[in-house]
Parts: structure tokens; C-alpha cells; sequence
């Protein structure tokens, strides 16, 4: 396999077990591609594993085993400056006594670039991330936001092939960070190199990614493209980790489903109703009657908390479009009909294969 159609990340049976009574295994053999040119997120709670695996591909930490190839190069036993990758960190880490361009130029002048092109390449990269004229200033005169962008173009002013990102919005508040999501991915379609992004927030991970691997406890549970893993989760976990799901199974799901196994309605895929006569007839196999336990206004939708006569407990969220809807008056106490189109109900495992 040569260099241009090698995947930009490849892990075959990597692992990480770290000493302890009894030892932890950190990674469990896990097996990853990830493409040429890709932004590719790595999702899971916190102690999954995402992060040991980033810090294995950079170079931080030796693999007890398995292999790291970039572009189809064995990297497992190189040093870190050896390793064609950069990687950026949530805490930004800036030299405060240095201006902007000081601190984007720094790794060239380490690597003994010439003046000439360190100013050019320096120009290039803050104009990547919006931060042009921006040379000038320290890192204390800039809002969160943009010390972040200038810790993107430190890394890619070094140009590497694969960009590695530590849950680099992590410390950003939450309107700054939904703006950081849309500028980020508007950078990596620009400059074109893979993008590694580290999370655990799952609508950071669905709105920036081409594809997604879902990790836990150490292995992956499932990888494809945001919809894919939202849609059609192939496991329970997945289905409750990314978003939010009701799940059914057992006795419950034969009552409510019509049929024994487990199975996940996301909640906006669930209409609320005031039960009538007609739409009450027993029988139905995309409907449950039960009572709101919890009202939840949060603005755009609200949610709807029902104990379902059948024993479940399942979350609705209906738009707020306006007034004139049938559930608008609906309260804690009040009987309701859940209704789905049986297409929306998901068929999962209890767990994925590995």
C-alpha cells in the first residue's frame, strides 16, 4: 500500500494497560481507520479510552500493544517529533510573555525555519483561524475563543498530516463554544488535513463529524456518520450514550412494542396527545397511554416525563411552534397518548460486537 491511498490512521489491536492491583486496561484492543482528509471525533464518557488512544497516536504514551501506522507508516516506536502529527489541548497552553505571532512561530523557529518563511507561514496560519492583526497581542488580551484559535495555529502553521484535538472547546462557555464548533469545522474543509477530535459531548461529536467512533470502557461500540450512529445504534449503550433514548425491553417492550427483545425511541420521534375514544382502541402497537410525571420548558421544545401504564418510563419532546397545540396545556398529573411511527423504533442489542 503506498503513501496516497493509505488511511491517514490506522490501529490494529491496540491496547493500553496501565500497572495497578488489579491492572487496568485503559484500551482493549482496539482496531481503527480513519481517512485522508477526514474530521473524525472520538466519543465516550469519561475513563472509555479515547483519550489514552489520542495520546498513543501522539506519541505520549508507549502501547502495551498492537501497532499505530500514519499513512500507512509504523509509528508505534517513534518519538513524538518524529510522528508527522500536531496536537492541540483543551487548556490552550500559551507562552503569556509572548505575543500571538511568537507563540504560532515558536515550533518553526525550533525546527530552524528561516525568517522569511516563519513570517509567511505565521500570516498564513492566523489568517486560517480569523485572527488576522492579531499578531501583535498577548495571550491575555484575548477572550477564550480566540486563544484557542491561536493554539489551532500553532499546530497547523507546522503543517502536519493529522491534526489531534483533546477536547479543545471544553473550557469554552456554551454560546462561544457552539461558535468554535462552526468555525472549527469551517477550518478543517479549508486546510483539508485529518482532524482526531476528542469528546464527550455527543452533539459536539454529531455536529462536527464526518464519522464517529463510540467508545466504552476501553473498546469501540460502534463507528459511522453522525446519523448513523444516531438513527441506527447497534448497541444499548450507544443508543443511550449518543442523545437521548428511551430504551424498552423485556416484558415492557412486549406490551408497548408488541414484541419481546430491546428497542430505543428517540424522544422527538414521539408525538403527545390528549387521549380520546378513537385514538385509546386497544390493540395499537405504535401507541401507550400513561400520565405526565415531569414538565420540562426549555424554550425551543418542551419535555414531556410519562409513566406508562404498561410500567416504562419514556421522555417526549414536542416543539414549541405555538399555542394552538392539542398536549400545549398539558401538566404534571395529566393523562396522555404517546404515539410513533413504528419505522422510529429502534432494534438493538444488548451489546456490540468488538
Amino acid at each position: 500500500m503506498t503513501r496516497t491511498d493509505a488511511p491517514a490512521i490506522r490501529l490494529v489491536r491496540l491496547r493500553k494497560v496501565f500497572a495497578g492491583h488489579p491492572p487496568v486496561a485503559a484500551v482493549d484492543g482496539v482496531d481503527l481507520e480513519v481517512r485522508q482528509g477526514e474530521f473524525f471525533s472520538m466519543l465516550g464518557p469519561s475513563g472509555s479510552g479515547k483519550t489514552t488512544v489520542l495520546r498513543m497516536i501522539a506519541g505520549f504514551e508507549a502501547p502495551t500493544g498492537g501497532r499505530i501506522e500514519l499513512d500507512g507508516a509504523d509509528v508505534t516506536s517513534r518519538q513524538p517529533f518524529d510522528r508527522d502529527v500536531n496536537t492541540v489541548f483543551q487548556d490552550y497552553a500559551l507562552f503569556p510573555h509572548m505575543s500571538v505571532a511568537q507563540n504560532v512561530e515558536y515550533g518553526l523557529v525550533v525546527k530552524n525555519v528561516g525568517k522569511a518563511e516563519r513570517r509567511q507561514r505565521v500570516a498564513e496560519a492566523l489568517d486560517q483561524v480569523r485572527l488576522s492583526g492579531h499578531g501583535g497581542r498577548r495571550p491575555a488580551q484575548l477572550s477564550g475563543g480566540q486563544r484557542q484559535r491561536v493554539a489551532l495555529a500553532r499546530a497547523l502553521v507546522n503543517r502536519p498530516r493529522v491534526l489531534l484535538l483533546d477536547e479543545p472547546l471544553g473550557a469554552l462557555d456554551l454560546k462561544l463554544r457552539e461558535q468554535m464548533q462552526v468555525e472549527l469545522k469551517a477550518i478543517q474543509r479549508e486546510v483539508g488535513i485529518t482532524f482526531l477530535f476528542v469528546t464527550h459531548d455527543q452533539e459536539e461529536a454529531l455536529t462536527l463529524s464526518d464519522r464517529v467512533a463510540v467508545f466504552n470502557a476501553g473498546r469501540i461500540e460502534q463507528v459511522g456518520t453522525a446519523q448513523e450512529v444516531y438513527e441506527k445504534p447497534r448497541s444499548a449503550f450507544v443508543a443511550g450514550f449518543v442523545g437521548t433514548s428511551n430504551l424498552l425491553s423485556g416484558e415492557v417492550a412486549r406490551a408497548v412494542i408488541g414484541r419481546a427483545g430491546s428497542y430505543a425511541i428517540r424522544p422527538e420521534k414521539l408525538a403527545v396527545h390528549q387521549p380520546t375514544p378513537e385514538t385509546t382502541r386497544p390493540g395499537r402497537a405504535t401507541s401507550a397511554e400513561g400520565t405526565i410525571a415531569e414538565v420540562v420548558y426549555s424554550g425551543p421544545v418542551t419535555r414531556y416525563v410519562v409513566e406508562l401504564d404498561a410500567g416504562a418510563r419514556l421522555v417526549a419532546l414536542s416543539q414549541n411552534a405555538g399555542n394552538g397545540s392539542a398536549h400545549g396545556g398539558s401538566r404534571r398529573g395529566d393523562r396522555v397518548l404517546l404515539t410513533w411511527n413504528p419505522e422510529h423504533v429502534i432494534d438493538v442489542p444488548e451489546s456490540a460486537s468488538h
